[in-house]
């Protein structure tokens, strides 16, 4: 199956599509256009937003998205660059051949079939003046567009918040739990390792209780707001109240009134510990967050202020405005949505496939590289007389008796070696410059060997497995 992917729609097709034919055994391979192969190119311009950051529209909600690049945008193919493409699929490149021959009638007679299909879901008639009309479906309004004189600025402009909304937390929802999202406006999330409630509806928190006023809903449920099981222990429930029982007089008023949606999570688990936090809270945070382009607030439960301190600058990359303690001063806080919970694949895991934003680990890695403003990409772009070694060394257990003549070797056979202890990996935003500047990363099994995220591409991380860790060093590191 080959799919040709329109400019704006990158985020979802391998998430519609590409997983899902994987899982049935189709091969799947893209084509992505070029700007010059959109119609909305010649309509807006090489420097307009619609073109450069299709993100920024898409935060003026699903349907001004919709009328941009779905409903209003067609695709002249460049047959050259289509036929010569090469597509490459798990390391193998192939080239694309019509199906239908090589003759000039047979691919004459294919793409007039694309335009009456593309006709007939556009509600356009092939055969009519130039002034058809493109419709869409905004909340109970039929909105009409003629071609000629497509105003989308007029259509942006008049996008209201809710709808900027509903496209942003509809992204984590699909199949069933889409439906029930539709017509609910919320849904809870459920996989073998996490959960995670989305909800269009009001948020009314008060400290560990969450309301959702709701006529249509009718739950009570105790939630650990973390995705790794074995720390429940440390995480405080939280109390979701969904339904009319949540709309009546018992709900607390609000002290403070946001304008943009909540992303509620646990400030505990296994904190303290840098695998777990990159691992069970970061890796998550981003994959939760990052498609609200910082137009997101987060409430921490069980608030630790040393872990904020600690990951600021992750925070500060993801959202635009300061952590909230929900416990603080009694203060209720009410949002006009949200999410409670984060998506957790596992460790160190990623899930390119799946929403809401079909997210890698090279995109994790760019995403810390811009936080931390660190300066090499990959390591052939770092410039010194010696590869620089760093060796991580440890005080209490797994302590490397012979380290000294371990350094002498290391320069004997050509490293620039700089040692660094724990004290030295306290002010993380200092240390991860450090780390991007290394060729060779050498550590024990530990927690320490997490700042291998901050290497360059192209880097080597040696881990020295001790006795008896076989099995974790496999499960935490390899592959990751």
């Amino acid at each position: 199956m080959v799919q040709v992917v329109l400019l704006g729609l990158e985020w979802g097709s391998t998430a519609y599509y590409g997983g899902p034919a994987s899982d049935m055994g189709v091969q799947y391979l893209e084509y992505k256009i070029d700007p010059e192969e959109s119609t909305l190119l010649k309509k807006f311009g090489r420097d307009h937003p619609i073109i450069t950051d299709p993100d920024s529209i898409g935060t003026k909600g699903y349907y001004a998205f919709r009328s941009v690049y779905i409903n209003g945008q067609n695709v002249d193919v460049n047959l050259t660059s289509f036929l010569s493409y090469n597509f490459s699929d798990m390391g193998k490149k192939l080239k694309v051949e019509l199906v239908f021959g090589a003759t000039t009638y047979s691919v004459a007679f294919l793409l007039l079939l694309v335009w009456f299909f593309a006709a007939a879901y556009f509600y356009v008639n092939p055969l009519g003046s130039c002034k058809h009309q493109l419709r869409f479906w905004r909340d109970y309004s039929l909105i009409s567009i003629k071609k000629g004189d497509f105003a989308i600025e007029e259509v942006l402009n008049e996008v209201i918040q809710e709808d900027t909304l509903k496209f942003q937390l509809r992204r984590f929802v699909r199949d069933e739990d889409r439906i029930q999202f539709e017509s609910t406006g919320f849904s809870c999330l459920h996989s073998q390792i996490s959960e995670v409630c989305v909800s269009e509806r009001p948020l009314i928190i008060d400290n560990q209780t969450i309301y959702v006023p709701s006529s249509q809903l009718q739950l009570t449920k105790k939630v650990k707001l973390y995705g790794e099981v074995i720390a429940h222990h440390q995480v405080s429930p939280v109390q979701i109240v969904a339904g009319e029982q949540s709309a009546n007089s018992s709900v607390p008023a609000c002290h403070v009134t946001h304008d943009v949606p909540a992303v509620v999570f646990s400030g505990r688990g296994l904190a303290g510990n840098m695998y777990h936090e990159i691992s069970e809270m970061i890796i998550p945070l981003f994959i939760t967050t990052r498609h609200f382009r910082s137009q997101v607030k987060f409430v921490i439960t069980d608030f630790n202020p040393k872990w904020v301190k600690k990951y600021s600058k992750v925070l500060e990359s993801l959202s635009g405005y300061d952590v909230i303690n929900p416990a603080e001063n009694g203060t209720v806080h009410c949002f006009p949505g949200g999410v409670m919970g984060l998506k957790y694949y596992g460790l160190m895991a990623l899930n390119s496939s799946d929403l809401p934003g079909g997210y890698s680990m090279a995109d994790f890695r760019k995403f810390l590289r811009e936080s931390y403003s660190l300066k090499y990409e990959n390591v052939v772009q770092i410039k010194r007389e010696r590869p620089v070694l760093l060796l991580i060394s440890r005080k209490n257990s797994r302590v490397f008796l012979n380290e000294l003549e371990m350094v002498a070797l290391m320069e004997e056979i050509g490293f620039e070696v700089v040692v660094v202890r724990p004290s030295g990996m306290s002010n993380l935003a200092k240390f991860t410059r450090v780390v991007n500047t290394c060729s060779v990363m050498v550590g024990a099994h530990g927690a320490g060997l997490t700042n291998e995220v901050f290497l360059p591409s192209g880097a080597v991380m040696v881990q020295v497995v001790l006795l008896g860790v076989g099995f974790d060093h496999l499960l935490w590191w390899t592959g990751k």
